[in-house]
């Protein structure tokens, strides 16, 4: 059994062993994934963080010792872009980047030397309240929608939410269909608060979307891109158009711990 990490900002997790394969989810610098399979380019491989599997290009990754990443690490980068240093080179980090390979500001990993020069964040000191979550989530506004992403160079619904709860020490799972099996039913929109997480489906009844609640009648979510709209009981009504885009199915309430 071998381990790799990401050596670049976002990698992409291909369904097949192609760069044009569809796009099924990132794996972010530093974070630590199980080698599955070996082919000419790609690695198959399954992300540490949340049991993802998909194939990444062998070149954006590089083997290491598993001890030597922190996966309980709870540091993360703490601004929208955030600045590494390897080997004397420039990176730019998304917000949420998991800074477990360092136990110091520099760190040694094969031939690579990195050094980490943004702010970090401690989600084991974040409270899990409405200024603290507005405050964040409104960090990921104007974030690009992107299918699979997870950064704030791309995002998609599941992968912003994840990104967000990352900072308050609550590891949801990759996927809304996923997510929606954990956490605590509210049971009318109107009774819920900062942090709640509305999730919608489609006509065949499949959790397609999620978003993050404001307010009962006010959601952050990844639509086109990352977005304030108003919502109902019936769903969401997009701010700009009038339109409604997406119809709610259930409201659920999670908190450190809880999934």
């Amino acid at each position: 059994m071998s381990f790799v990490i990401c050596m670049v900002s976002a990698a992409p997790l291909r369904k097949e062993e192609a760069h044009r394969s569809e796009m099924i989810s990132q794996i972010l610098f530093g974070e630590l994934a199980e080698v599955l399979e070996e082919g000419k380019q790609f690695t198959r491989i399954r992300c540490q963080y949340d049991g993802y599997e998909g194939w990444c290009q062998t070149s954006q990754l590089t083997v290491i010792d598993p001890a030597i990443v922190n996966t309980n690490s709870t540091l993360i980068a703490a601004e929208r872009e955030n600045l590494a240093v390897i080997n004397g080179q420039p990176m730019h980090l998304s917000m949420g980047t998991s800074l477990g390979i360092f136990t110091q500001n520099k760190v040694q990993v094969g031939d690579w030397q990195i050094a980490y020069l943004g702010r970090t964040w401690d989600s084991r000191e974040a409270i899990f309240a409405e200024d603290e979550i507005r405050g964040l989530a409104i960090q990921f506004i104007n974030t690009p929608y992107l299918w699979g992403g997870r950064s704030t160079y791309g995002i998609d619904c599941s992968g912003f939410v994840q990104q967000l709860f990352r900072f308050f020490n609550i590891r949801l799972p990759r996927d809304a269909y996923q997510q929606v099996e954990g956490g605590e039913v509210v049971g009318f929109l109107q009774e819920a608060v900062c942090g709640d997480l509305a999730f919608f489906d489609n006509e065949e009844g499949k959790i397609t979307h999620v978003g993050l609640l404001f307010s009962p009648d006010t959601i952050i979510h990844a639509a086109g891109k990352v977005r304030i709209d108003r919502i109902d009981n019936m769903g969401i009504i997009n701010s700009d158009t009038g339109e409604r885009t997406h119809r709610l199915r259930i409201v659920k309430r999670y908190m450190p711990g809880s999934f």
